[in-house]
């Protein structure tokens, strides 16, 4: 069920205060498609909205909401806040964006930290499925895009980092949607799901995790604050690769953590603008399943190939290689692990 277009419509955005989520704002409000984002960084949404609007054409409205997905009740309100403000009785699109890392050891990390991660990455889709599906059942033609991640089919990110509850939680938006193909075919076909699967995307995740664990901004963190982000194995770690000097002091950790937060967003081999233009081209094509980025289409076709072998990091790298090979002569492969 293909979207001829988003003009008119009315979509609701979460994660939309930077990254993937603004970004898809902006294009659908660009398109005319009106928009009611929320984030837990109720400032930055509030950006996304105000410069959304300036630039959309006539008639197109876009708000913004302060809203911790994890929680039904705040989920809630933001549907009550939109309905109003927007003077509607339905929604047409729901894209359930958040989502924050950490939590990565269920072994070592502590228990908040990993069931923070997981309730807003997991349980803010589920509560977003069962607050705004009655209104995009209304539309009479909805869509909800759940997005997932390269992690809800190879659950890792490479040796010695392991990364179980953003792993677990994109795992079960994977499976939650692929579920609901045949559930909304049955009960609700006026509606259908969209699951999607981003790769390395540059966004701000690293810098946004740290605010959804309740930390303050980089530069006010406290040196014990600091230590806790990157504990002494992590440490070691990072000497043993170069990434830190020997010694290092609070001072080092800070502009260590500023650096990644700065290269993941700025040195990806996809933007946020490029990764949402993907997502909504799938949407208005009609698709059930949208990998984002090369890198995630080569490691999907790896491990779907040879799933036992998704561990061994070894001959993953050189089934990934075999792939990129095979598809675009001359190319370098991704380098998982």
């Amino acid at each position: 069920m293909a979207v001829d277009s988003f003009a008119g419509k009315l979509a609701v955005v979460t994660g939309g205060g930077s990254g993937m989520g603004r970004e898809l704002v902006r294009q659908l409000a660009a398109q005319g498609c009106s928009a009611a984002a929320c984030d837990l960084n109720a400032e930055a949404v509030a950006v996304t909205a105000a410069t959304s609007w300036a630039a959309a054409p006539p008639g197109v409205r876009v708000t913004g909401h302060a809203c911790d997905v994890s929680d039904e009740a705040q989920v809630l309100r933001f549907r009550e806040e939109l309905l109003e403000q927007h003077a509607r009785d339905h929604v047409d699109l729901v894209f359930s964006n958040a989502g924050i890392g950490g939590g990565g050891s269920f072994v070592k990390d502590s228990r908040d930290d990993w069931e923070r991660t997981f309730a807003v990455d997991w349980w803010g889709v589920y509560y977003c499925a069962r607050v705004f599906l009655p209104l995009l059942i209304a539309s009479g033609d909805g869509v909800l895009v759940n997005t997932s991640s390269v992690n809800g089919f190879w659950a890792t990110l490479g040796p010695g980092m392991p990364h179980t509850a953003y792993s677990t939680a994109k795992f079960a938006v994977k499976g939650f949607s692929e579920a609901l193909i045949e559930d909304l075919r049955t009960n609700a076909p006026q509606v259908r799901v969209a699951v999607v699967m981003p790769g390395h995307v540059g966004t701000d995740i690293l810098a946004n995790s740290l605010r959804a664990h309740g930390l303050p901004e980089l530069e006010q963190m406290s040196d014990a604050q600091v230590a806790d982000v990157i504990p002494p194995a992590a440490q070691a770690a990072l000497i043993r690769a170069g990434m830190l000097p020997e010694g290092a002091s609070p001072g080092d950790l800070r502009r260590m953590l500023a650096r990644a937060n700065a290269d993941f967003r700025d040195k990806a081999p996809l933007s946020a603008a490029a990764a949402a233009t993907v997502i909504l081209d799938g949407v208005r094509s009609g698709a059930w399943r949208i990998l984002v980025g090369e890198d995630a289409r080569k490691v999907d076709a790896a491990v779907r190939a040879h799933p036992e072998a998704a561990y061994d990091y070894a001959e993953l790298r050189r089934m990934v290689a075999g792939t990129a090979a095979a598809k675009t002569p001359g190319q370098q492969p991704a380098q998982p692990g």
